[in-house]
């Protein structure tokens, strides 16, 4: 003790009483033939027999500190008159207390003028008696509980009998138990201190990691928790052992829901059931139990599956992952000269806990393929909803026809170009010949040719490394690789550049190309289907498309005729509309009234069948009842080209378009009388340059290269005179 430091002198005459009746009570024991304590093997230990309840004058009563974990009873030890039973984690005391709020010597029970006692021994947690803290000696009472951390300690005046509250039943904590060793954690875990090599011997690390090993290879759960019980069987002493593991989905940890996926036995034995009641146990404290000695307790010989097995000795291990108890390892041996030890509780703990991992995996691996196996089932079905929707609607002998030259070139792998109108429908065709080819289960990719420039066009069709070209910040597939074992349709496919399409030929003859900044050869397997409404010919001669390509793309040509052409499908085609879009927006539309039809069969529609969809879309969201009459169509007056007929004026005003019934409107205005309004508004020729130029796109859909044509400039002019305007596209 240091000089200067003060003492408290009841605290020293204190410890120095404890210490006096401690080495009185080791000595009693020796006198008495007993065993006192088990050394630094971690056992606990039922200690048999009882003493005779007498009380001589003068002396306390012989009693009895029944020791329970909730409703399981873990010890009854005998309080003889003039004996000393301590109290703590220690193995020098008496009772032994695995809990975490228990001290080394937590507290004491002691005989005092005819009475028991207990005191505490400057716990860090304290106790309680019946509820209340204890601060002093406490004289206790028949049938007071003396409370320390999650253990009760029963006193009372007579030996429990095995049959007092005590169910037999398999699966039942309310039983005592023999010789067991609890283990948390595992020397594999983190060496001790001052350890510098890792555990040798036969359940070393070497043992492990061939174990770890078989456990990677396994591909499924079976297989997995076959092969780690098989290593467990060979390197221990058990000769019967098993696997129980909980189901995907439980609510609690209810040792009857636990499931044997791997059990082992000799050949000549029925199948085992293996012990409920040591599964209880180890749920409880999610430790693992080292039982010994199974035959000689009355506590544990009498469970009937530990009695069927025949078993000596016993360990039951969680398996656990993270705060999750995924299930348990049950081995027995049947060997008296060959229990199961104490090292190989601590080696088949590891292995548990190396299972666990495993097992979160192949869990982990198994919700991913259902994920996709979802994924793919949804796929399928969109898949199969888009075949429904791409279907060519019509029965007049001009869409039969093309539907008869898709049904003899979609099985083949031939090229096809598409030809006609913008919005007649080349984009559904293509869709058409896929979804009828053997490559309907691979992918569909469209590109459109004409709404990217040359650099970005190359680098959509054909991918690009990280670092390319400014931007390109990772790695990126192509369209055609995308487009692997499917179809790549390309749209416009005459706007495409000279130099771009020389790379695209080599790529349609088979040749392997590469990424844009990469150097790394790359072969697909890609039907190429095109659409183009430009005159190919023309441009052939004039030099902007190549006459190879051509000739090359020109295998099977399908010309989709405009829908003026086959009017008598208007009507089926409108109707199929409104049922697609009363359904898409959730309307009770039934369809449309025989006038409406009439109007609809009268109109010469410029923009074919994307124009009849636009107008049926906007008449199934803006109309107020359930069938659509003509006053909910609303219909455009652009010509089919300019020379049909002249732009109306309003086409330049942004006036509303002509409502149907009034159709047989005034003939178009004089060139003089359309000057004349805009001198009188005082227009520029810069606005009038704008306004020009946005009739013009919008006629074409804003498709720039053919309003440049229209306009008779160049593409890049019209992108310089769009940015001068400060015009865009206007959001759909």
């Amino acid at each position: 003790m240091q000089q200067g430091t003060p003492v408290c002198p009841r605290r020293t005459v204190r410890t120095q009483c404890h210490e006096i009746h401690r080495l009185l009570a080791e000595m009693h024991d020796l006198s008495i033939g007993r065993a006192g304590v088990h050394g630094a093997n971690l056992c606990r230990a039922n200690r048999e027999g009882s003493l005779p309840n007498s009380n001589p004058s003068g002396d306390a009563p012989n009693g009895y500190v029944v020791v329970q974990r909730g409703s399981a009873r873990l010890e009854v030890v005998p309080l003889t008159s003039g004996g000393r039973v301590t109290v703590g984690r220690a193995p020098s005391n008496r009772i032994i207390l695995n809990d975490p709020k228990c001290s080394r010597q937590h507290c004491e029970f002691f005989a005092r003028e005819g009475h028991w006692f207990v005191r505490d021994l400057d716990s860090r947690n304290g106790l309680t008696v019946d509820g209340l803290t204890v601060t002093d000696d406490w004289e206790l009472e028949i049938g007071q509980t003396v409370g320390i951390g999650g253990c009760a300690l029963l006193y009372t005046d007579r030996e429990p009998r095995d049959d007092d509250a005590v169910d037999r039943s398999e699966g039942s904590a309310a039983a005592p138990f023999a010789v067991i060793e609890r283990k948390t954690g595992t020397r594999f875990d983190a060496p001790p201190a001052g350890q510098t090599a890792p555990p040798s011997g036969r359940h070393g690390v070497a043992e492990l990691f061939r174990l770890a090993q078989a456990m990677t290879s396994a591909k499924d759960e079976a297989t997995l928790t076959g092969s780690v019980l098989d290593g467990l069987l060979s390197g221990t002493s058990a000769d019967v052992g098993a696997i129980l593991l909980f189901p995907g989905s439980r609510e609690d940890d209810d040792y009857t829901s636990l499931e044997p996926r791997a059990v082992r036995a000799p050949a000549d034995t029925e199948t085992p059931h293996f012990s409920g009641y040591l599964s209880q146990l180890v749920l409880a404290d999610r430790q693992a139990l080292l039982v010994h000695d199974i035959a000689k307790d009355d506590s544990l010989s009498h469970r009937e599956s530990l009695n069927q097995l025949d078993a000596t000795s016993a360990i039951c291990a969680p398996i656990r992952h993270h705060d999750d108890v995924l299930g348990l390892i049950h081995l027995y041996s049947t060997s008296a000269t060959e229990p199961l030890d104490g090292e190989q509780l601590e080696f088949t703990l590891a292995v548990a806990d190396q299972l666990a991992g495993h097992l979160a995996a192949l869990a982990e691996k198994q919700r991913l393929i259902s994920t996709a196996t979802e994924a793919q089932q949804t796929a399928r079905e969109l898949r199969d909803q888009l075949q429904v929707e791409t279907e060519l609607i019509g029965a007049s002998k001009a869409l039969e026809a093309v539907r008869s030259q898709v049904a003899r070139v979609a099985p083949t792998d031939a090229t096809v170009l598409i030809r006609g109108e913008s919005g007649v429908g080349k984009e559904l065709v293509a869709r058409a010949v896929h979804f009828n080819s053997r490559r309907k289960k691979g992918p569909f990719v469209c590109v459109n040719c004409a709404a990217l420039t040359e650099s970005l066009l190359e680098s959509e069709l054909f991918g690009h490394e990280k670092g390319a070209f400014t931007g390109a910040a990772g790695q990126k597939a192509g369209k055609f690789e995308q487009a692997d074992q499917g179809t790549l349709f390309l749209d416009e496919i005459g706007e495409m550049n000279p130099d771009l399409q020389a790379k695209f030929l080599r790529v349609l003859e088979g040749q392997p190309f590469e990424r844009v900044g990469g150097g790394k050869a790359i072969t697909v397997d890609v039907r190429v289907v095109t659409a183009t409404n430009r005159n190919l010919e023309e441009a052939v001669r004039a030099g902007e498309f190549r006459s190879d390509l051509y000739f090359r793309l020109q295998v099977i040509e399908i010309v989709v005729p405009p829908l003026r052409e086959h009017a008598g499908d208007v009507p089926i085609i409108a109707q199929h509309f409104a049922r697609q879009f009363a359904r898409k927006a959730q309307r009770p539309i039934h369809g449309f009234s025989d006038e409406a039809l009439r109007v609809l069969s009268e109109h010469h529609w410029p923009g074919n069948v994307r124009e009849l969809r636009n107008v049926v879309e906007r008449a199934v969201i803006l109309s107020d009842s359930d069938v659509l009459t003509p006053r909910d169509i609303s219909l455009s007056k652009i010509a089919p080209d300019r020379s049909q007929a002249e732009p109306d004026s309003s086409e330049f005003n942004g006036e509303r378009p002509t409502e149907p019934g009034s159709r047989a409107a005034s003939s178009p205005p004089r060139d003089e009388d359309v000057l004349k309004r805009f001198m009188e508004e005082e227009l520029t020729l810069d606005e009038l340059d704008r306004r020009y130029m946005e009739a013009v796109l919008e006629q074409c859909r804003w498709n720039k290269s053919q309003a440049a044509r229209l306009l008779g400039i160049e593409r890049t002019t019209l992108d310089r005179r769009l940015k001068k305007y400060g015009m865009q596209r206007p959001a759909v």
